[in-house]
């Protein structure tokens, strides 16, 4: 014969294990006393986090809108910034490249005017040497009485005879 109470267990879970109902049973029971536990606190303390969180999120949204406009103004005031620091810029091209043609303009002609002194002083160079040349060739040449010119002598011959 087979001994029924030997297959029997002996410890108490493993009699729980046995009844699935009875164990399901305290589950829901503890589920319940649970529930109803945080929905007393709730009620006594008057804090549902729920509307907390709502409140929260939206005053993250808010300041979150609030960074952004900020962020927009700032934006907005570098693009004015930067704008006006092209236009400056451009300005300041603009003068550069007139004082490039200005500079042009006087190196030019401060070329022509170095030419025509170069070409004055080439004269003067001449004119020295020619004049010096003259002198030298005065030198070399004795000293001869300079005389009247004819037309004078004659004229003066032709008083002495009236006078005479």
């Amino acid at each position: 014969m087979i001994d029924l109470a030997q297959d029997a267990p002996s410890s108490p879970f493993a009699r729980l294990g046995a009844q699935p109902i009875a164990l399901t049973a305290a589950a829901l029971l503890l589920l319940i006393a649970g529930v109803t536990s945080i929905a007393v606190w709730r009620a006594y303390t008057g804090a549902i986090p729920e509307t907390d969180r709502v409140v929260a999120s939206r005053q993250l949204q808010a300041r979150t809108a609030q960074a952004s406009e900020q962020l927009v103004e700032k934006t907005r005031g570098l693009e004015a910034t930067q704008q006006e620091s092209i236009d400056q810029l451009q300005v300041v091209q603009d003068q550069l490249l007139t004082m490039k043609r200005l500079m042009a303009s006087q190196q030019a002609d401060t070329k022509r005017l170095s030419e025509q002194v170069a070409a004055l002083n080439e004269s003067i160079d001449g004119l020295r040497q020619s004049f010096a040349s003259a002198r030298a060739t005065e030198a070399e040449t004795p000293s001869v009485t300079r005389r009247k010119p004819a037309r004078h002598r004659v004229h003066a011959s032709a008083r002495k005879r009236s006078r005479g």
